[in-house]
């Protein structure tokens, strides 16, 4: 089959592409496996799981395995969080609500303001709070003995489920937000009106109509807000408090980690991400085969 003039330099093109998008990936996954004698460039000196053990083993005094569970949980719960409210956000914009136009601009402003401004923001936000509590313990300690107790003991409002998890859902929420308006714009109502007609109630309508039809893309607003949650590091920096995440661990070792051991930590949280995406594809590809069946 002949080709047209122009195939060859747009297949040009899109092969730089693909190399500039996945080349740096592919050579973190090579490099990763050297042997004991390896250095951050090639060539490969061995392959091994030298510097993979050596991650397990810790690098240093960063606790690599406290950091990994701390970023799965955050974002396990911002995936959570930004499943519901997008739903439900949804669901609530299908009739015209006084306001909506206001609310929902105001919903995906932070799309478009630096993550790290947002992070600024939301850092000084809850050091305020530390001084408005503070201050109030303090006044409350004269006459309680449990105020001035707490006061002893009080730290900070920062942290991970508090100021980090309200700064990742300033990222993930629009997202999930602008999809499910994308999906109930499409929706067709006549099959809610038909279960109704059946005698459904608008509970049974939800659960056994709206869900399953919408439940691949429930999906893909899961797996969104879980990688966007997992690989975010601007907006996390300066609102997590004194714990860290994975991403901001890794960012910090590319200062002090001059062995493939960094590569390895790169390598594993890339891993983790795929496999997120897998399961969300193969979850959203059953949902899809349940509903036309």
């Amino acid at each position: 089959m002949s080709r047209s003039a122009g195939f060859w330099p747009l297949a040009l093109v899109f092969t730089l592409f693909v190399v500039f998008l996945y080349g740096p990936m592919v050579t973190i996954f090579v490099l990763s496996f050297q042997g004991p004698e390896g250095g951050l460039t090639f060539p490969l000196r061995g392959v091994s799981l030298h510097w993979f053990r050596q991650l397990a083993e810790g690098l240093g005094t960063v606790d690599i395995a406290a950091a990994l569970r701390r970023s799965l949980l955050l974002g396990a719960v911002v995936m959570g969080l930004t499943v519901v409210l997008s739903v439900l956000a949804g669901l609530a914009f299908r009739k015209k609500l006084r306001g909506g136009d206001a609310l929902f601009y105001v919903s995906v402003a932070s799309l478009i303001m630096p993550s790290i401004i947002i992070s600024l923001g939301i850092g000084l936000q809850f050091r305020l709070l530390d001084g408005g509590l503070k201050w109030l313990l303090e006044a409350l300690g004269a006459h309680s003995p449990y105020a001035q107790t707490t006061l002893e003991n009080y730290g900070t409002a920062l942290g991970l489920m508090t100021s980090a998890l309200g700064a990742h859902l300033t990222w993930t929420l629009p997202f999930g937000l602008l999809i499910m308006f994308a999906v109930f714009n499409r929706f067709n109502p006549a099959y809610e009106e038909a279960a109704r007609d059946l005698g459904a109630t608008p509970w049974q309508t939800l659960r056994h109509v709206v869900l399953p039809l919408i439940g691949p893309s429930v999906v893909g607003v899961g797996m969104f807000g879980f990688t966007l949650s997992w690989d975010e590091i601007a907006r996390t920096s300066q609102a997590i408090g004194d714990v860290n995440t994975l991403p901001l661990e890794l960012q910090g070792l590319t200062s002090t980690v001059t062995t493939p051991a960094i590569y390895a930590l790169g390598t594993v949280t890339t891993v983790v991400s795929l496999l997120v995406m897998g399961l969300t594809v193969a979850l959203a590809w059953w949902l899809g085969r349940r509903r036309k069946a």
